[in-house]
């Protein structure tokens, strides 16, 4: 994937948390006003083929990681990303000039998830994930600190100043030379 900074002209940012924290809603938002590429990592996959199989218990696919880096290379080499997903380890350090975790107060989570239709091991696990803050430590060991920044997301509200945020980073970011 991409060298580093200085090869790109934009920024790639890397928007992670668990699920129903809003990844898709602020990424999608803050790609309008950037005009910053969204891409969607679960939707990438399944355009792009990339997956291993289907998990009936979380009732999603089993993404292959590896071919998911392989085929965005050189979208991240061009730079000017905003990243969407889940999960964030198996991303190399160098891809991301920023990286936004976002969590959510744990009762709206499950709100979140109820109305998702979520239920079983998929609920629990979900919102396990978030109480324990298992994305937080994968970020915090997979990413240096200074590119690391973490935003509360419960409403509506919270998006909106997440993305003149993150619009005002991207303003004043230039490539690493």
């Amino acid at each position: 994937m991409a060298q580093n900074s200085s090869c790109r002209n934009r920024p790639n940012i890397l928007i992670t948390g668990a699920p129903g924290t809003g990844k898709t809603t602020t990424a999608s938002a803050l790609a309008e006003v950037t005009q910053l590429r969204h891409i969607n990592v679960g939707d990438f996959a399944n355009e792009k083929n990339l997956s291993n199989g289907w998990d009936d218990t979380f009732d999603c696919y089993y993404i292959n990681e590896d071919l998911v880096c392989d085929k965005l290379e050189n979208l991240m080499e061009e730079g000017g990303n905003i990243i969407d997903h889940h999960g964030c380890d198996f991303f190399p350090e160098r891809c991301f000039d920023r990286v936004v975790v976002l969590q959510t107060d744990n009762s709206v989570l499950y709100d979140r998830f109820i109305k998702r239709g979520y239920s079983g091991q998929k609920l629990s696990d979900n919102a396990k994930c978030d109480i324990f803050q298992v994305l937080v430590e994968e970020v915090k060991e997979s990413y240096p600190e200074d590119i690391v920044v973490i935003l509360r997301s419960d409403s509506a509200e919270d998006i909106t100043k997440n993305v003149e945020t993150l619009t005002t980073w991207i303003s004043n970011w230039s490539p690493v030379l």
